[in-house]
């Protein structure tokens, strides 16, 4: 059994843009509450972060970009148009709030201590669901992302003397600001699975984006048609990724675990189900055995249901992190669902930790492997992604044994 570590401090509700927000640290608290009293965090002491560090946050966010954010930290702080319009902060995705420097800080701190936990040899594994907010970019906030944390844990992963870690991002929207960070660097793998360009913010993510110059075949697309579900899913992602992954040989895999791909999530089309995020972590833990020596650090990202999918889908990912996988008919607690109903009465609370009414959530897992062909939307973006990256690395875009 692998060694694993916890990131969390409450500290991290602090990255609160208001209560109308899709990004509700209630989703994060509900997690923990769900984890706990399931028996899931039992005997496990969790790693506190700190804020990161100021030298490395300043090699990954632009000067002026850091100084808007901590002006626009202050109590008194006002939205002006400049913060708007060159920085992005003050919109509607991504509000200032008192504090917001701070918060993004330890958000940014709790990432590379889960990296250092792996390095230092304290933990093969590790997760903090706080992470995750792969949007932001080096001079300006997206995607209710301010500071990015993957961004600040692979760079500080780089900078221990790695020499090639692979991240791999199942969010339902584009890995934007991770994969324009490391573009045009050949030690960083950056694979994104996500709802198609055309069809869903950021507008990029697509098959065609394959690297700059010298780091060819290090971007790596597979956009997926709206109402792909658990098999087209995990079709589409056995056709690629572990291929790739093979080839890379990557020292370490970074992951974010976005679960907006769910289909109750308000904010994009796809249709997974908590039994197919469950499926998807089962799936990276074997991925980092085979590939990165096991060593395999996990994080947050997207989830806009914060009280029938994240605490569910988040509580799985702790599970499998901590080799203590929940079957899916495992009921959630009696205090965890009257917590829920007493915040939200109007929501049917979840009585089991799957989505199948029958009980047998294991059948998420399954699906009909890729076989060539293009009948089917799914297998035409497996093809077109294939087509762009396989040969970069030698393989065959068109034989089913690479």
């Amino acid at each position: 059994m692998a060694s694993a570590a916890i990131v969390w401090d409450a500290d991290l509700l602090g990255y609160d843009m208001g209560a109308s927000h899709p990004l509700t640290p209630l989703r994060l608290d509900l997690t923990m509450r769900l984890a706990r009293e399931s028996g899931v965090l039992d005997e496990v002491s969790l790693v506190r972060p700190t804020p990161v560090d100021e030298t490395l946050l300043a090699g990954i966010h632009d000067h002026a970009y850091l100084a808007a954010v901590r002006a626009a930290s202050e109590p008194d702080a006002e939205v002006r148009p400049e913060l708007i319009a060159r920085f992005g902060l003050g919109t509607v995705d991504n509000p200032i709030f008192p504090g917001m420097h701070q918060a993004s800080a330890l958000i940014a701190g709790g990432s590379v201590a889960g990296a250092r936990e792996i390095i230092e040899g304290r933990a093969d594994r590790a997760v903090h669901i706080a992470g995750g907010l792969h949007h932001a970019m080096a001079g300006r906030a997206a995607g209710f992302c301010v500071y990015n944390d993957c961004v600040a844990a692979i760079t500080w992963l780089l900078e221990q003397g790695l020499e090639r870690v692979a991240y791999l991002d199942v969010d339902v929207h584009h890995g934007d600001g991770v994969q324009a960070a490391f573009h045009d660097d050949p030690r960083v793998l950056t694979v994104s699975v996500h709802q198609h360009p055309t069809t869903l913010w950021p507008g990029t993510g697509s098959p065609d984006e394959v690297g700059g110059p010298g780091a060819e075949g290090r971007t790596v697309n597979l956009a997926l048609p709206p109402g792909t579900d658990d098999a087209g899913w995990q079709r589409a992602f056995h056709a690629v990724v572990p291929s790739v992954l093979a080839a890379f040989e990557p020292q370490l895999l970074v992951t974010q675990c976005g679960v907006d791909t769910h289909r109750e999530d308000p904010l994009a089309d796809l249709a997974l189900t908590v039994d197919g995020h469950r499926a998807i972590y089962r799936t990276l833990r074997d991925l980092a055995r085979a590939h990165a020596g096991g060593r395999w650090l996990a994080l947050g990202g997207g989830g806009y249901s914060p009280y029938r999918v994240v605490p569910r889908s988040w509580t799985h990912l702790l599970a499998v992190v901590l080799d203590r996988d929940l079957r899916p008919e495992t009921a959630t607690p009696a205090g965890w669902q009257a917590h829920v109903a007493e915040l939200a009465p109007d929501v049917p609370v979840p009585a089991t930790m799957s989505d199948d009414l029958r009980g047998d959530g294991d059948g998420a897992g399954s699906f009909p492997a890729w076989d060539g062909g293009v009948s089917h939307p799914v297998d035409r973006a497996v093809s077109a992604v294939r087509r762009a990256v396989f040969p970069l690395y030698g393989l065959d875009p068109h034989d089913r044994r690479d």
